[in-house]
């Protein structure tokens, strides 16, 4: 296991500076006989970007699975604004404040813009109180306006089938779906993958708009170089271990690189041998 002291991540709940909006401690999970994450120590704040990266198998998605409620730890604990709490599943989790978009987006196709963003929360007016109740079409659509234009999001009109939608709109109307429940963090599954030059332009757009707005986001990402675009910290896991954390600003991708695959490591060690 190697030391993630060898970060250069600032401590800042250490010093008396904020609370992390999310920290895990000590997580672990196995599957049968493999273990899948081993001691991993984790922390995101508000207005913080962090880019979880590693190879195929690292550990990244069994992490954010478990942040989601789709798999309970072993043993460890997570924390929301430094008080510890259960997440034995995603109703869980999302009553915690915590959102999850997967690459799958989890959008209905045949639906309207509107009807996505509601779908299963919708809102309802008295037409005869205490009696008769109906969707209220004109509320959601004004919120569902309101929440496009703070996050900058442009599309047709809220009225366009999801069908329709560029895959970087469909990427926008999928974290703007999250952003209508106000959550404490947003966990992004490899939000540029598969999309082209001005898609993914949107959607790192957005991915900085939800830091302005303070949020806590976490980006899985193969692509190093959204990832520097647009993070504020770099976490490196390997082989269901938290290896290397990295300053965005203060790194450089060759450095990132050697900590996904190891290389780093060997270095160190060859070191160690020659005395060199």
């Amino acid at each position: 296991m190697i030391n993630s002291s060898l970060s250069v991540a600032s401590d800042r709940d250490s010093t008396n500076g904020p609370l992390p909006r999310l920290q895990m401690r000590n997580i672990c999970k196995s599957f049968g006989g493999v273990q899948a994450l081993k001691h991993v120590d984790f922390e995101v704040y508000d207005g913080e970007v962090v880019g979880l990266v590693g190879d195929n198998g690292a550990g990244k998605s069994t992490l954010i699975k478990t942040i989601s409620g789709a798999y309970t730890p072993d043993t460890g604990e997570i924390l929301i604004d430094g008080q510890p709490v259960s997440i034995q599943g995603p109703q869980d989790s999302t009553r915690l404040g915590i959102e999850t978009v997967y690459q799958d987006l989890a959008l209905c196709d045949n639906l309207d813009v509107v009807a996505n963003l509601w779908l299963g929360r919708e809102a309802y007016r008295d037409l005869i109180p205490g009696v008769l109740r109906v969707l209220d079409e004109t509320e959601m659509e004004r919120k569902t306006i309101e929440v496009l234009r703070t996050l900058d999001v442009k599309i047709p009109s809220v009225r366009s089938t999801v069908a329709g939608l560029s895959g970087g709109q469909r990427q926008c109307v999928a974290v703007a779906k999250t952003i209508l429940r106000e959550p404490k963090v947003v966990l992004l599954d490899e939000p540029t993958a598969a999309l082209g030059v001005a898609q993914t332009r949107q959607v790192l757009n957005l991915i900085l708009r939800l830091k302005e707005r303070g949020q806590a986001v976490v980006v899985i990402s193969h692509n190093l170089q959204d990832v520097f675009e647009v993070t504020d910290r770099i976490v490196v896991m390997r082989l269901g271990e938290r290896v290397r954390t990295f300053e965005t600003r203060d790194t450089t991708r060759e450095a990132v690189v050697g900590a996904i695959t190891g290389a780093d490591t060997a270095v160190l060690t060859e070191t160690d041998v020659t005395g060199v």
